[in-house]
């Protein structure tokens, strides 16, 4: 109870919050963590940008998964860790809410300003001429495309993808229907850089933040652990709510290892009494 009164202090003191999250906040709404406590991979890495854009068989296996996938990704809703952030935000303490997620539940939850550092993926977008689209008309093409091709999944993964192994020779991967180019879910794959305008864009939220919360995230790839070191730097407060351990422990000055939802809807309730 003292890191929870810690951080309700800390945040209390903030005048403009920056919120980081990660996969850790949105479990509760049934979609799972790459990574467990000790920030090791609980399956197998995800498919690399290299391997997507430049082979056709892993193209196959990456839709035929994501086909299968996406009727429980999509139907995941906010939890109370999303509610309780949107809380916050309506209370006036946040500035901005960075997300690593890529399942679009924070602005569903109610969150305004909110970045979805690696993409969404309820869009996807021609690599080669850039048009978009919503992923349930999508879906829809590929199952009018692949009428033969079911199945249960053993485990949905954080991506949408599913733990599936079977031949996937004659599963048809869409095209886009004004260039015939390659689609792509409109997130950031591994081996793939964030784009610069959303790193540009914590950054200056950043400089203007006095201090940085960091929910649900095990910091373990770059994107979302550089503005930890860089809020660090700065020399504003640094706050964590997360179960397990992170790449950057020793540069919080409050960190609670619990549960999301719980803590902070803690937060907040001590908040309107304070």
């Amino acid at each position: 109870m003292e890191s929870i009164e810690a951080l309700t202090e800390a945040i209390q003191a903030s005048q403009r919050l920056l919120v980081l999250t990660g996969a850790g906040v949105s479990t509760l709404s049934g979609i799972p963590e790459y990574r467990d406590d000790d920030g090791e991979w609980k399956h197998s890495r995800p498919v690399l940008y290299q391997d997507f854009m430049g082979s056709n068989a892993v193209r196959k296996r990456y839709w035929a998964r994501s086909m299968i996938g996406w009727n429980y990704f999509s139907r995941a809703l906010p939890n109370r860790a999303h509610r309780a952030l949107a809380m916050l935000e309506q209370s006036g303490r946040v500035d901005l809410l960075v997300t690593q997620n890529v399942d679009g539940l924070h602005q569903r939850a109610g969150s305004q300003n909110v970045i979805d550092l690696h993409g969404r993926l309820d869009v996807v977008v021609c690599q080669q001429c850039g048009a978009s689209r919503d992923r349930a008309s999508l879906q829809a093409r590929l199952e009018a495309d692949n009428p033969g091709f079911r199945a249960t999944p053993s485990v949905v993964r954080p991506d949408g993808d599913v733990d599936l192994e079977r031949d996937f020779t004659d599963f048809v991967v869409p095209a886009c229907e004004h260039c015939r180019g390659i689609v792509k879910p409109d997130v950031v794959f591994y081996g793939e850089s964030v784009p610069r305008d959303r790193v540009s864009a914590t950054e200056e939220a950043l400089q203007r933040c006095d201090a940085l919360l960091v929910v649900g995230s095990s910091l373990m790839v770059r994107s979302g652990l550089r503005f930890v070191h860089r809020a660090a730097d700065r020399g504003i407060p640094t706050l964590l709510v997360n179960r397990g351990r992170t790449r950057a422990d020793e540069l919080f000055s409050v960190k609670v290892p619990d549960c999301c939802g719980t803590v902070l809807d803690t937060v907040n309730q001590r908040l309107a009494t304070a």
